[in-house]
């Protein structure tokens, strides 16, 4: 696995992942066209184009899956009905029970939201395959290989922490206090792990599998 952040030794983001099983993308305080503030946007919009010319298994969260949604030809803005933060309920679509990735969810679960833009119009090819009340794209599918979420499943109350602390200002705009949503996360953790583990699995194995029959194939040329 090779990760590559601001804070991370390697900062190089890779112009193709032909060499790696997948691509995951995480979030993030710009858009995904903020190039003024982020001027490492650009890179990461063409890694994503790469992922979905080569059909390169590729998952965004938050900032990455609205990157995603950007690149296939969705649009971005503010929350419409605000900032959605906090452990919040989702609701899977129908189209998630025959999704590779997102089949067998339940209908109504729960996941960490931190976000104050989201995908106001899906790309033309994406399904849709889950939603809130306050935001209705909370995870799609672009293509067979790229899925894109609005909500956090990689977080629990250590992420919430770390975050609940820097963000402290916009919360008290928001009436939110960080140790309101940091106890909330808490009582949480055991829930959202049993919940999205099985998920992000699926998509390591989609991953895997798809690197190892690609590595097949040029053996056999």
């Amino acid at each position: 696995m090779v990760t590559v952040g601001p804070e991370t030794e390697n900062t190089t983001i890779p112009t193709e992942a032909s060499a790696y099983d997948g691509v995951i993308v995480l979030g993030g305080t710009p858009g995904p066209a903020e190039d003024d503030a982020a001027p490492w946007l650009p890179d990461v919009r063409a890694l994503i184009r790469w992922c979905l010319d080569n059909k390169k298994p590729y998952f965004g969260v938050c900032l990455g899956g609205q990157m995603l949604a950007y690149v296939a030809g969705g649009s971005v803005g503010d929350v419409r009905q605000g900032p959605e933060v906090g452990v919040k309920t989702i609701t899977a679509e129908d189209s998630a029970a025959t999704d590779p990735v997102f089949a067998g969810l339940g209908h109504t679960t729960r996941a960490v939201q931190w976000h104050w833009l989201e995908v106001h119009t899906p790309p033309p090819n994406a399904v849709v395959l889950a939603s809130s009340v306050q935001s209705p794209v909370q995870a799609f599918r672009v293509g067979e290989t790229a899925w894109g979420t609005q909500f956090h499943l990689e977080a629990g109350s250590g992420t919430v922490r770390g975050w609940a602390r820097g963000d402290r200002e916009d919360l008290h705009s928001l009436g939110l206090t960080p140790q309101g949503l940091i106890t909330e996360a808490l009582e949480a953790d055991a829930y959202l792990e049993l919940t999205w583990s099985p998920i992000i699995d699926k998509w390591i194995e989609i991953a895997t599998k798809a690197q190892r029959s690609n590595l097949l194939d040029s053996d056999t040329v």
